[in-house]
């Protein structure tokens, strides 16, 4: 039987930051991963590129049952000590927009970083691992694999959630969180595109590939960014923010003209262009495809602008402004960035990540009931949840 003082499960962003740290300290480490490579959920996020942190990452920008889980961690390794990293490194980034940050060449420039500080730590990787059985025996936890059996003091989970399953997403750690009594809340698909009612879809798939600045409203939360209508539904930032916020049986409230006085533009219009066609003046507002489809349903009529009144103009401006979807639901984990909810965060320490009735089992990352916003949030809860696990593991 292999011995080790520390265990990781899941070689993604958490599990091998925590393994390095650990490591570091002169922990014997070991990680283990169900797949055939390290942080194929970093090669494959952000287009490629992988928006690795956010310079403006708070725990504002965090969902959880108890928001103040997550302060102590991100407060202790912080988005500026990893740019620091990679910086030191050499790798090239960009900001693209609101403080999200890009590698300028590939998201396998941060995979080849891990793996050098695993490499230089001395952290041992083992791939296509399947473990078949956890159990806690004299206080030491033993793994059982088809390569045989293997002991540890700690045990990180640092498995992820259920999105993307086609990258291996398991239901892994929830399920071993249960088997030693701890509570897991319930999960559900986020950052994922929302789906159109059969009513909407007949009316707007036509013009899927409509993208425009929007501000999206659901349950007193609003985020203004870009939106994109698809023949399944609604997507684009603004959408994939919205829908952490956003639960079935939901209302959706979009602002197409974001920013934009829509009674100002259009009297100005008036004054300037009496005899020209609403939905000409219109077009200038918000795309042309949207505004012949709004038309199309009858929710204005199109006439010069000399015959508007205030009334009608009050009318338009409340259709363009506040707009109301009702989702038929999401796209599920199968295109959803992240998992809302898991482990309890009121069974660990947020000092340590370790299971306060369980010595030796942390959890970290994704598994745990923390979700980021889109734009970086979610690597930086890895790096730092990780971070501080691997101090203590």
């Amino acid at each position: 039987m292999q011995q080790w003082d520390v265990i990781v499960i899941g070689a993604g962003a958490a599990g091998l930051f925590c393994a390095i740290e650990a490591a570091k300290r002169g922990r014997k480490t070991l990680v283990l991963d169900n797949g055939k490579r390290i942080g194929r959920k970093i090669i494959m996020s952000g287009g490629g590129r992988c928006n690795f942190t956010n310079m403006y990452a708070s725990p504002a920008n965090f969902l959880s049952q108890n928001p103040h889980f997550c302060k102590s961690a991100l407060s202790r390794y912080t988005q500026w000590d990893f740019i620091a990293l990679v910086q030191q490194y050499g790798i090239a980034y960009h900001e693209k927009t609101l403080g999200q940050l890009f590698c300028d060449n590939s998201a396998k420039d941060i995979v080849e970083m891990l793996q050098q500080e695993c490499d230089k730590a001395g952290v041992q990787i083992g791939l296509q691992q399947d473990i078949q059985q956890v159990s806690f025996v004299d206080g030491q936890y033993q793994l059982t694999t088809a390569q045989g059996v293997r002991q540890c003091h700690s045990l990180v989970i640092a498995s992820g959630g259920l999105s993307l399953p086609n990258l291996g997403a398991t239901a892994f750690g929830f399920q071993l969180a249960e088997q030693f009594g701890l509570k897991v809340l319930p999960v559900r698909a986020g950052l994922v595109p929302l789906t159109w009612q059969p009513s909407d879809k007949a009316v707007f798939e036509e013009i899927s590939g409509v993208a425009l600045p929007v501000t999206a409203d659901a349950n007193d939360t609003q985020f203004p960014e870009d939106m994109l209508f698809t023949h399944r539904g609604l997507s684009g930032p603004a959408i994939l923010q919205i829908s952490n916020y956003w639960q079935p049986g939901d209302e959706l409230r979009v602002n197409f003209a974001a920013g934009q006085d829509v009674t100002a533009f259009l009297t100005e219009q008036q004054q300037q262009h009496p005899a020209q066609e609403l939905k000409t003046s219109l077009a200038r507002l918000i795309p042309k495809r949207l505004v012949d489809k709004l038309l199309e349903l009858q929710l204005f009529q199109n006439q010069p602008l000399k015959a508007l009144n205030a009334k009608s103009i009050a009318r338009l401006d409340e259709l363009l402004t506040q707009y109301v979807f009702k989702p038929n639901g999401t796209e599920g984990y199968r295109t959803a960035e992240v998992t809302l909810g898991g482990v309890d965060t009121n069974e660990l320490s947020s000092k340590t990540m370790e299971a306060k009735k369980q010595p030796g089992l942390y959890f970290i990352g994704e598994v745990v009931d923390v979700t980021g916003w889109l734009g970086g949030y979610n690597f930086q809860w890895a790096w730092s949840s990780g971070w501080v696990a691997g101090q203590y593991c």
